[in-house]
């Protein structure tokens, strides 16, 4: 299993995490994820470590007030948060690892315009990575 790290951009919030692939990412075209371009990365709450900045993390949330968008109150990044699908995970965003270029990455899109509906279809999907998969970036 290998060990990933990240955070934001002044460095404030800083995290690992464990797993064995940087696998199954999805770009979503929902008004929040669309305009910070975040890549979703979903990982077990028991994986993720944050290593500092809990004082420096500010939350938002909206519409059904379930996901809890967290970022950083410096610098403004998100680099993770507790999404709406599994509140019981982290959604971190592939963006703020260090050393990836998620430009290079397969990713599977997800309709969040229509979050309901994409959810359902894809719910049992998530945890076989290499299935329905598009190349996005590159």
């Amino acid at each position: 299993m290998a060990t990933w790290s990240g955070g934001c951009h002044c460095g404030a919030v800083r995290f690992e995490l464990d797993a064995d692939e940087l696998a199954p990412l999805l770009a979503c075209n929902c008004s929040i994820c669309s305009m910070r371009g975040h890549v979703h990365w979903i990982v077990p709450r028991e994986r993720f470590r944050l290593i500092r900045g809990a004082d420096a993390l500010t939350e938002y949330r909206f519409h059904t007030r379930t996901a809890r968008h967290l970022f950083c109150a410096t610098c403004g990044i998100c680099s993770f948060y507790v999404p709406r699908s599994d509140p019981d995970k982290y959604d971190v965003n592939v963006r703020c690892l260090d050393g990836v270029d998620a430009a290079t990455l397969r990713t599977e899109a997800f309709d969040g315009r229509n979050w309901e509906a994409a959810e359902r279809a894809t719910r049992g999907r998530r945890s076989a990575p290499d299935r329905d998969r598009t190349t996005r970036g590159g």
